[in-house]
């Protein structure tokens, strides 16, 4: 199975330069087929650090999350994606398990932040606010169109990996940070093979998230009304 690593980057560069040889060093234990960059409009010296590294870049033209996943699915001829934002949140160590789901069969692969013996950067803070809203959008998902299979516990994480097959199936059309919770919902809605396996978040290295709280759960709320009445 040809697995594409796809790596989601803007203005990452000091992230870059502590990830970069952690994941390289993972990928010569896993031996990956390809790895690419989708970059959002990098002004900062992370296409130059991605160049030193060999790795191909591929530019978005719209902006948003989600036109990064279509970039992937479009432009790279592989039989899976697996997408990753090396910022830090991500575990290096768990590239290998993505490979493993796959290749037995999955056709949607999780690393889940909520289940047992997993680990959410909120879990050292008392007031838990973006875990309890990603538990609220996740149960949510569950109740409303899964049919079969087990519970996802993670329906919203962007660390997880698709096969092409399943991309042709579900027809994703979010644009934005919502892709990966219509690609969950669709998911359940196909019956298709969804596997999970905890995975341990780390803390972001540099920067700010993209993704403002308030902002982002009414873009949520509007997807899961828009998969419940079936229009995109």
């Amino acid at each position: 199975m040809k697995i594409a690593l796809c790596l989601l980057v803007k203005n990452e560069l000091p992230c870059l330069k502590v990830m970069l040889p952690r994941i390289q060093t993972e990928l010569a234990k896993v031996k990956f087929e390809s790895i690419y960059a989708i970059d959002g409009g990098s002004t900062d010296g992370t296409l130059e650090i991605l160049a030193d590294y060999k790795i191909p870049v591929l530019s978005q033209s719209k902006r948003g999350r989600g036109q990064a996943f279509h970039v992937a699915f479009s432009e790279i001829m592989a039989d899976a994606y697996l997408f990753y934002s090396p910022d830090g949140n991500e575990d290096e160590k768990d590239l290998g398990k993505f490979k493993q789901y796959l290749e037995n069969g999955a056709d949607l692969v999780i690393a889940s932040r909520m289940c047992k013996d997993a680990f959410n950067e909120e879990d050292v803070h008392f007031f838990k606010w973006r875990k309890w809203a990603n538990n609220a959008f996740n149960i949510l998902a569950n109740v409303l169109f899964r049919r079969s299979g087990s519970f996802v516990t993670d329906s919203i994480n962007g660390y997880r990996a698709i096969t092409k097959k399943a991309t042709e199936i579900l027809k994703l059309s979010a644009q934005d940070y919502t892709i990966e919770y219509q690609m969950t919902i669709r998911a359940f809605k196909h019956k298709l093979n969804i596997v999970e396996f905890p995975t341990i978040e780390g803390q972001r290295i540099a920067g700010e998230t993209g993704a403002p709280s308030l902002q982002t759960g009414i873009k949520f709320l509007r997807r899961l009304y828009t998969e419940l009445i079936g229009k995109d």
